[in-house]
Order: structure tokens, then sequence, then C-alpha cells
């Protein structure tokens, strides 16, 4: 179907907005420009405010932000672990504030928002190392977070989401991951990919904001197509959780994700995955424009319920 026409007049005024062109504007404006798109951000339900920690690690800390549903009232429940998106350069959990206060709603699941390291300032692998530690940790701590440690859920978007995929990789025959779910996500980095050539500039993420946002994650020893960059380039996806998989059918990573969704069937997981029509990159969290937004973040807090009850 057509581009839906509110995103259209989205996209029409992001595209004179300061800082759309040809390149990707410097790593401070790249910073403020998504923390203002996420103001777009709505939910029809959220969770009260999330309360502030950190895992402390025999080198760093990683900080994080616990949600729980209006409804927990100190029992004990199934959990999600969240990885926002913003090209690994940009974003946190204050951005995602909505986005997880809703999704913890939904789901009535405890969320754990995790304050992964930044590039340029902490380049490859850092935000794979916190991201795997993250979760790792949550496991090893369910108990004095309110988690069952046995219904863990881990959920990330765009580039949260491919962080969500390398950490089930990584760590599938280390912790207990009972669902992963992948929100418009970011799996290759090594092929062009029909849909990033098709929306390369006017939708949201521009081809030279993720080429650029690579440059500034990735040393240039490191090869695009490592899996824990593209983790579709992984050989090996046997006994990973099941997973619920949204794409955009105007998203530039579209394809990719479309294309993780039948690997993965394709090695017997089981895959719940949805394109949706007419949608560009993103469009979860512009339910102030979009009506679309707020009923996927419906839908999926339903969708990790149902997996984990």
């Amino acid at each position: 179907m057509p581009l839906d026409p509110r995103a259209k007049r989205f996209l029409d005024m992001t595209a004179v907005m300061p800082g759309a062109g040809d390149a990707r504007p410097p790593i401070a404006e790249r910073r403020t420009a998504l923390a203002k798109l996420m103001q777009f951000a709505r939910a029809d339900r959220i969770s009260g405010p999330g309360s502030e920690g950190n895992f402390a690690l025999p080198d760093r800390e990683i900080p994080y932000r616990l949600y729980a549903p209006s409804a927990a009232n100190g029992a004990v429940l199934p959990g999600i672990v969240f990885f926002h998106g913003g090209g690994l350069v940009a974003g946190s959990v204050t951005t995602h504030d909505l986005i997880c206060r809703a999704l913890a709603e939904e789901s009535g699941c405890r969320l754990l928002s995790i304050g992964y390291r930044l590039a340029p300032e902490h380049r490859f692998p850092a935000a794979t190392d916190d991201a795997i530690a993250g979760v790792r940790e949550t496991a090893r701590h369910a108990a004095s977070l309110g988690i069952d440690a046995s219904k863990l859920a881990i959920c990330g978007d765009s580039a949260g989401a491919t962080l969500t995929a390398v950490a089930c990789q990584e760590l599938r025959d280390e912790v207990k991951i009972a669902l992963q779910c992948l929100i418009c996500p970011v799996l290759d980095f090594g092929a062009a990919w029909p849909s990033r050539r098709e929306f390369a500039r006017g939708y949201l993420i521009d081809q030279a904001t993720l080429a650029a946002d690579l440059a500034d994650y990735l040393p240039k020893e490191i090869n695009p197509a490592d899996p824990r960059v593209s983790p579709l380039r992984a050989g090996d996806l046997n006994r990973l959780p099941p997973a619920i998989i949204h794409t955009a059918e105007f998203d530039p990573l579209r394809d990719e994700g479309d294309a993780y969704a039948v690997e993965l069937a394709t090695a017997g997981i089981p895959v719940d995955h949805t394109c949706h029509p007419g949608m560009p990159h993103n469009f979860h969290a512009l339910g102030g424009v979009l009506p679309q937004g707020r009923e996927v973040l419906k839908t999926i807090g339903a969708q990790i319920r149902e997996a984990l009850s």
C-alpha cells in the first residue's frame, strides 16, 4: 500500500528540519534530534515512573531504569530487558522512557531499560559488551529485581534490536531467555539490501545517517559483516528463543528484519512477524502523529504478555 498520508506529512516536515540532507549532523546534533523525535511518542496506558539502579561490574557500572506495571503490587513478575535505539551513538533510558512505560504496562512485566555505552566515545564492542552483561546481570539478580528468571524477554528497537539479537545469540547456552522482541531492527551492515537503497533518503533514517553512525561505532579493523555487528550474518541460529519481529513497509531496514524472520523460522525457531503497511522506521515511537504507533505498543505488549504467561 502507499505511504500512510499522516506519515508522509510528518516525513515531509522532518525533511526540511535543520540537519536533514546528504550528511549526518555532528554527534551532538544527532543526539538532540533523536531526543526531539522521541517526544512524539504516545501511549494509551503507561506504568509509573521507573527507578534508577546500576549493575556494578569489576571495571564499570551499567546503569538501568526499572519499571513495574501498575498492578505489580510487589509480586514477582516476568521480566523484559530493553535496549533503546539511536544507532548506537544516540538515545538513552530517558529518550525511550515512554516506550518502556507503555511496554511494561501493556505486558504486565517488570522492565529493565539498560543504559549501555555509546559511540564515538565508546566504540565497538562496548555497547555489545554492556548488552550481554546487562542480560546476564538481570538474570543473576532477578529475585532482587522482582523478576521471574524463567520468564525473561529481551527487547529492543532499531539499533537496540541489534543488541537484542546479538545478546540472544551470545547467551543462548548460558542464560534462559524465553523470548526476543525486535522492533524495526538493524541486522545487517554487510549487504546493500533493496529497502536500504529504495528508502535511502527521506524516510526518517537516511543512508547517510546509517553510514555515519556505523563509522562512529565500528573500528576500521572490524568487518561490518561480523555477526556481533550484523547478527543476520550469524551462521548458527539454532537454540535461540522464540521471536516477535515488527518491521515497517517504508523502513530502509525492512528487508533485513524480514530476512531474519525467515532465517529464524528456517532454523525451527517460532517467529511471530508483522510488516506494518504504510509505516516508516520508528513508527512505534510516533504515536503523537500516527495512531498506528500507539496501537503497535499495545500489540507488542499483549504479545509479550501471552508469550511469557
